[in-house]
């Protein structure tokens, strides 16, 4: 057995680590949409290599097969987030191709065929409706001479022929067949709400030649939100509603609704992509369902009469998706030191099998930082969470006497969730001696209905001074070192970044990723789905001009006195480089440090690995130099204006 080597004392930022920008920039493989079809398990993976082609994997008797070879790409753009772009059942697939946006069928062991013809029409979250021969669908039509696209519920048969069965609403999603294909439901909401404000949950009896009669209306409104319907195997309908403060599930039955585990726990998100599981039937009286608690995700057994809950225990913190059959449940799932990976559990003994992992190779676990979730004090009384991080390496510690810098991220969204699952980008820096704090500010995912809804009205807000809390904090708990507090994010997460340097003078330096200096800009390129988030987050219209000048940074670069590096793609059409290049000039021209990278051929979010590993070296590059660190060994040098030497 090998001693372990005494660690070598040095600065935070001098560290050598195997994680560089480099595999960093390697990336994770993207996982998404899994599915059981019999004893197969299917599901969609990236391929970095082929420009971020995301293909079609089926796992058959252990042996694995691509059903959509390039140059398909199964992917969709309904609500421009798409999701669900694919269905299979009993060996027939059906997926959305991106390039063309035609539905295609994949028959056992054969090629695509072509099913739909125009181009300007999207699909998702479809399910066959085998007795009809056809598909049951969201479609979005995008023909030219209307301002917004057209949502409805559609059905496209096996023929290619088109009916539409649900209209009227500016949103759709979840269309879902009864066991015995005598019932439709499906959920649906209007502008200006967003699914997670509030939706409606309807069913319709289904006629033998496909036609709809008696819509009714089960649960939902203006202010509950319904995700995730699902028939049971024995034909009751079940749903996630947050109508109690938390997202819960119920059953409809004899037309009452009945709540199945009543918890101030989590059993759905919000809807950004479709086809979202965070539940499924092992039988009529059993549920498999994932939920979140404090941050943290768990997988339990359900009774459906019984409304016992009882947990199975994982080595997960994360559960993102599941999907479950009577002898089996696959996850989607990671952890502080698990990248993540497609599984198998057992769910009667908890035995589990991993199918295939995000990141094929990882660091030793020495190298990891495993966080903690921490909840802490913020403005006005109210309660933050946050994932803490602290630095981590195998080989070296900090001098004594000396606390790390730390490092704030603001993710974007706004709505969505800070989780713990092993992220490299983030190991980059703990294993350099940074120290991480990951915010769930006030508006995130994940803790509740009164929790998300403290962003309304608020985002520039309650985003910031939850991050400007959580730095004084871990600076109070002797954890961090309060001279050295910096903050980044991108996109939304920019925005958060910028208005904490402009506003509050706690954060000694930061960088932003594309990140939204002028609110008003954001208006005017929304597309259909967020056109009118900003009456939520920000302002209703009467009065957003005044309040978006009054919170962003863009107008007020007077009082921004922190050094700053930006980061913007060229080809940005969220965020137009016109937003960080005005920012950039302003500091220039008043003294203050500042850097920026531009990078061609980029847009809204970095793909290609030459530009993560440039940002990030870059990134590095600042902050030692701001902080007077002299630049390690093969750390390219980096150009900061109105910086001494």
């Amino acid at each position: 057995m090998t001693e372990p080597t005494c660690k070598q004392a040095a600065p935070s930022g001098t560290w050598t680590s195997p994680i560089s920008a480099a595999v960093v920039a390697a990336g994770a493989v993207p996982l998404s949409h899994i599915a059981l079809d019999g004893a197969d398990v299917l599901w969609l993976a990236g391929r970095a290599s082929e420009a971020g082609r995301t293909t079609l994997q089926r796992l058959r008797a252990g042996a694995l097969s691509e059903l959509t070879p390039a140059p398909f790409n199964v992917r969709n753009r309904v609500h421009e987030y798409g999701g669900g772009a694919y269905a299979v059942d009993g060996g027939t697939v059906w997926f959305s191709h991106f390039a063309d946006n035609h539905l295609y069928r994949v028959e056992d062991g054969g090629e695509p065929v072509m099913l739909t013809r125009e181009e300007a029409v999207r699909y998702a979250d479809f399910v066959p409706d085998r007795a009809r021969a056809r598909l049951v669908a969201v479609r979005e039509d995008h023909l030219a001479g209307a301002a917004y696209p057209v949502n409805t519920i559609c059905a496209v048969g096996f023929d290619g022929s088109e009916t539409i069965l649900v209209d009227g609403n500016d949103f759709y999603a979840a269309p879902r067949i009864s066991p015995d294909g005598r019932q439709l439901a499906w959920l649906c909401w209007d502008h200006p709400r967003m699914p997670w404000q509030g939706t409606e949950l309807w069913v319709a009896d289904l006629q033998p030649d496909g036609s709809l009669v008696d819509g009714r209306l089960v649960a939902g409104g203006m202010t509950e939100s319904i995700c995730q319907p699902e028939w049971s195997p024995d034909g009751l309908l079940h749903f996630v509603s947050d109508r109690s403060g938390w997202w819960n599930l119920y059953r409809f039955e004899g037309g009452v609704v009945h709540p199945l585990c009543p918890r101030d726990a989590e059993f759905g998100g919000p809807h950004w992509s479709f086809g979202a599981s965070m539940y499924g039937f092992r039988s009529a009286e059993e549920i498999i369902c994932t939920y979140i608690e404090d941050g943290i995700s768990r997988l339990g057994r359900l009774s459906t009469r019984g409304c016992s809950l009882t947990p199975i225990e994982t080595p997960y913190q994360e559960i993102r998706e599941l999907r479950v059959s009577s002898e089996r449940v696959a996850v989607l799932a990671g952890a502080p030191t698990i990248a993540l990976e497609l599984a198998l559990i057992d769910p009667g003994n908890g035995e589990r099998s991993v199918l295939v992992r995000s990141i094929a190779h990882l660091p030793a676990e020495a190298y990891l930082s495993v966080p903690r979730s921490i909840r802490y004090p913020s403005a006005h009384g109210r309660s933050a969470y946050a994932f803490y991080y602290p630095p981590a390496n195998a080989d070296f510690t900090l001098p004594e006497g000396e606390l790390p810098p730390l490092i704030v991220i603001s993710h974007g969204g706004p709505t969505s969730m800070a989780t713990s699952t092993l992220k490299l980008a983030t190991q980059f820096w703990t294993s350099r001696g940074f120290a991480v704090l990951d915010v769930n500010y006030g508006g995130s995912a994940g803790f509740g209905r009164l929790y998300r809804d403290l962003l309304e009205g608020q985002w520039g807000v309650i985003d910031v001074e939850d991050c400007v809390a959580g730095a004084r904090y871990l600076a109070e708990q002797g954890l961090v070192d309060p001279e050295r507090l910096l903050i980044r994010g991108g996109s939304a997460g920019g925005l958060t970044t910028l208005c904490a340097l402009t506003f509050h003078d706690v954060f000694k330096a930061g960088a932003s990723y594309y990140g939204v200096s002028d609110l008003a800009g954001l208006d005017a390129d929304s597309h259909k789905f967020e056109s009118h988030y900003n009456e939520y987050l920000i302002a209703p219209k009467a009065q957003a001009q005044a309040v978006y000048r009054e919170r962003s940074p863009i107008h007020h670069t007077d009082a921004l006195k922190r050094p700053m590096i930006f980061f913007q793609g060229l080809d940005d059409k969220v965020v137009p480089p016109q937003q960080s290049e005005t920012m950039v000039d302003a500091l220039r021209a008043r003294g203050v440090p500042v850097a920026y990278l531009a990078l061609e051929g980029e847009g809204h979010g970095f793909r290609k690995a030459e530009s993560v590993v440039r940002t990030l070296e870059a990134e590095l590059a600042f902050y030692l130099r701001v902080f007077g660190i002299a630049l390690p060994e093969g750390l390219p040098p980096l150009e900061i204006e109105n910086l001494a030497a």
